[in-house]
């Protein structure tokens, strides 16, 4: 009985006669990918786009587009809704996350079983930043830091790291696409420290990779954006809102849904925006003093303003700056009074005449009165329904 249990065993270790009929019309290949396999001995500039890739489905999330997308700073304010498109649309995302393993929970409902994938790294550990890219053929860089800590200065978050990201994915040969969102009004000229910074890591990632795509958005607007929640928040608090100067400033603010969609509408084209910067603002231009009074409207609270002059205002945000490195504990993150965002909006920050806008990519911006703002409801005196401007009109039918 044990022979013939062998005999049989052997038997089904030979090759049979489908099997080799099979690797005569499809060869395979015994090895499995690793850093001699034949796609990483291409570069970023031999590949158009998307096109090669093998895709299965119908395109939605249980489909595979074929993309790998890592993404750094996913677990951000713009992070949580580019991985949402690029899950929906069949693609594995890599997460590199730091600190708590909770952080990207938010994000794995986002995709299909198993599309997205959280890595924990080191952005100062060159071996785990490799580690994170290894698999991916999309690498896109939304890193960046608006203030500074006593850990990480602007210089290193939002120059030296995207440095460090372009000359890896270069060394690694298999990135089809890489993608650097940098921030609308950035320039080595620029008063603000963080526009300096950012326009210093476009100009390094463009060196290491010419075919790089670098995208530029205006202050982002969103359910969990870092403008209108603050200013609702201390409206709220101390019933009066301080406009920096006197609120002239223009700005251009775009919803940040319609710059994740520009991300991708970029990965799906046939390579026309590798290579090129993008100037993504939003349909209308405000000056900062109106885009306060929306945010009164919307938490139906009546509008005071405190106009700080721009002199006051830095001296009232220098004294963190002084001791961020000077005290052994870390101090509270800035909110209004930001010395650098200050600098920053001192001049207009608006879109060039001559750029490539969302046009160019084939996406169509919202306008932010209406559902873009809507998350401001939150802030209501009394409940979605009422608040102090019209809860006196408010049907009685209405009341709690």
């Amino acid at each position: 009985m044990q022979a013939i249990t062998r005999r049989l065993g052997q038997q089904s270790l030979r090759p049979t006669a489908s099997i080799s009929s099979i690797k005569s019309i499809y060869p395979l290949s015994d090895h499995y990918d690793g850093v001699d396999h034949s796609r990483y001995g291409s570069t970023l500039a031999a590949h158009k786009g998307l096109g090669q890739l093998v895709r299965k489905g119908t395109g939605g999330r249980s489909s595979v587009s074929g993309i790998i997308a890592t993404v750094f700073g996913a677990t951000g304010f713009l992070g949580r809704y580019l991985v949402q498109q690029l899950a929906k649309m069949g693609s594995q995302v890599l997460v590199p996350f730091r600190g708590s393993e909770d952080n990207p929970r938010h994000l794995k409902l986002m995709g299909d079983l198993g599309q997205i994938v959280p890595m924990k790294y080191d952005p100062r550990d060159e071996n785990s930043i490799k580690a994170v890219m290894a698999k991916a053929n999309v690498v896109i860089n939304l890193i960046g830091r608006e203030y500074e800590t006593r850990n990480y200065n602007f210089e290193e978050v939002n120059h030296f790291m995207a440095e460090q990201l372009a000359v890896i994915a270069k060394e690694h040969g298999g990135i089809t696409r890489f993608i650097q969102v940098s921030c609308l009004g950035s320039s080595l000229s620029s008063p603000s420290r963080f526009l300096r910074a950012k326009a210093a890591g476009e100009e390094a990632v463009l060196k290491e990779l010419p075919e790089a795509t670098v995208m530029k958005p205006a202050v982002m607007i969103g359910t969990e954006d870092r403008i209108m929640n603050r200013w609702a928040q201390f409206a709220k608090k101390y019933s009066f809102l301080p406009l920096i100067g006197d609120g002239s400033t223009k700005i251009q603010p775009v919803y940040v849904v319609d710059i994740a969609s520009a991300i991708v509408a970029a990965l799906k084209d046939d390579g026309t925006s590798m290579g090129k910067v993008y100037e993504l603002g939003g349909p209308e231009i405000f000056t900062v003093h109106e885009l306060a009074e929306l945010m009164y409207d919307m938490i139906r609270e009546w509008p005071r303003y405190v106009n700080v002059p721009i002199p006051i205002a830095k001296a009232i945000a220098m004294p963190r700056e002084v001791l961020l490195k000077k005290v052994p504990f870390p101090l509270p993150n800035p909110d209004i009074f930001n010395l650098d965002q200050i600098h920053a909006f001192a001049t207009d920050t608006v879109v060039s005449d001559d750029a490539l806008t969302f046009m160019d990519l084939g996406v169509v911006p919202h306008k932010l009165k209406g559902y873009p703002v809507e998350f401001l409801i939150q802030y209501r005196k009394g409940g979605p329904q009422f608040g102090s401007t019209v809860s006196e009109k408010v049907n009685p039918e209405y009341w709690p």
